[in-house]
């Protein structure tokens, strides 16, 4: 017990420092493209409910921090709430000068672009940390030359032998063995196509990848993928100008945004358990765990972070801003707004999906923790 309660001191305060930076980041896209646009910014919040402390600044715009640090919020003039929600009746009884400042009263690309804003900024902050990161450490480096086998492995079995050289998995190029593992983790299942080097010719294998239970530090189960081919080259990391350091950010970015884009679908699909999904307990957890393993791990934690916090909020659901560019998608085919009722019905159900999501993935962690076991009498 003593122990459980020794490691909640361990990973709060990096996971406050981390979401928070994430969360200002998100926010402050919002804020920026609005303000350039000529709306009026009521409230700049990180964490919602009762205000800790706060100021105002000269242009009427409170900011504050607030009690529950779990994300933030910018409210803009025209808001009946945090969740950009219209205020109806206020709308219409806006003067001409108050309808310029007004976040309802722009036109529709405008609007677009200031609730875009936001997740782009948290892959903009991927893109620069993970530069950061590169061009001051390297981008890590092996060759993906298969050392050895495992035995018995899908890689046995298939074919493979010692010295080949993957090039390419279902005609995607391989340049590091790290992207093959990338690769096979998320592929428990799937049958893919291997180009292979082998001496001078290059071979085709076809192997349907495995999946493994694997337990992590928090005693969470998952399934990845496995190949079964071994790697005892050294690890290395590899300098890189500032050009180049930006370019392998962003095609990491990419790569983590469309591996995490394959594990929901996955998820949804049946063959990922949605056990697999952590809420913030997780996340404190793992904050914890990076800042212990160093600040590069620390950094590229965040970048991972910030790509799932800018994915969330584009999944289309009322409440995210996602939900919103979805209304204003209608609103483009049918050439006016939704209507007052229809969008509230939406803002409900968005509401209802987002508790029960973090309901869900609360009880997760709650089931994980070490607690639980100490409670029932276990060891």
């Amino acid at each position: 017990m003593m122990s459980f309660l020794s490691s909640i001191q361990d990973f709060v305060l990096p996971f406050l420092i981390i979401l928070s930076l994430l969360v200002f980041i998100h926010e402050m896209g919002h804020y920026l493209v609005a303000r350039w646009n000529g709306v009026r910014v009521e409230v700049f919040s990180i964490g919602f409910g009762r205000e800790i402390f706060g100021w105002n600044d000269r242009s009427g715009t409170r900011w504050k921090v607030s009690l529950l640090p779990l994300g933030g919020y910018v409210k803009m003039y025209g808001d009946s709430d945090a969740a950009s929600t219209p205020d109806g009746e206020g709308l219409t009884a806006m003067t001409a000068e108050e309808k310029a400042v007004s976040f309802h009263h722009k036109k529709l690309g405008q609007r677009t672009a200031i609730v875009a804003a936001g997740p782009i900024a948290n892959f903009l902050l991927a893109i620069a940390l993970l530069a950061g990161l590169y061009g001051v450490s390297g981008v890590r480096y092996t060759p993906p030359v298969a050392s050895d086998l495992v035995p018995g492995s899908v890689a046995e079995e298939a074919g493979f032998q010692p010295g080949d050289r993957v090039l390419t998995v279902d005609g995607a190029e391989v340049e590091r063995f790290q992207d093959l593992q990338r690769i096979i983790g998320l592929a428990a299942g799937e049958t893919l196509t291997f180009g292979v080097q082998r001496g001078g010719s290059v071979v085709e294998i076809i192997a349907t990848i495995r999946g493994l239970e694997v337990t992590d530090s928090f005693g969470r189960s998952s399934t990845v993928g496995q190949l079964g081919l071994q790697s005892n080259e050294a690890i290395e990391y590899r300098r890189v100008g500032p050009v180049q350091a930006v370019g392998t950010a962003v095609v990491e970015t990419w790569n983590l945004t469309v591996g995490t884009l394959k594990a929901v679908g996955q998820i949804f699909s049946g063959s990922r358990s949605a056990d697999e999904l952590g809420g913030p307990i997780r996340i404190a957890q793992m904050s914890g765990q990076a800042v212990d393993l160093g600040i590069g791990t620390a950094i590229w934690f965040a970048a991972v972070l910030s790509i799932n916090l800018g994915l969330i909020n584009l999944f289309p659901v009322p409440m995210l801003d996602g939900g919103h560019l979805l209304f204003y998608a209608f609103e483009a085919v049918r050439g006016k707004p939704l209507g007052e009722r229809t969008q509230e019905y939406g803002f409900r159900i968005g509401l209802a999906l987002v508790l029960g999501l973090m309901i869900f993935v609360t009880w997760n962690d709650l089931a994980n923790l070490p607690i639980w076991g100490f409670l029932s009498g276990g060891s």
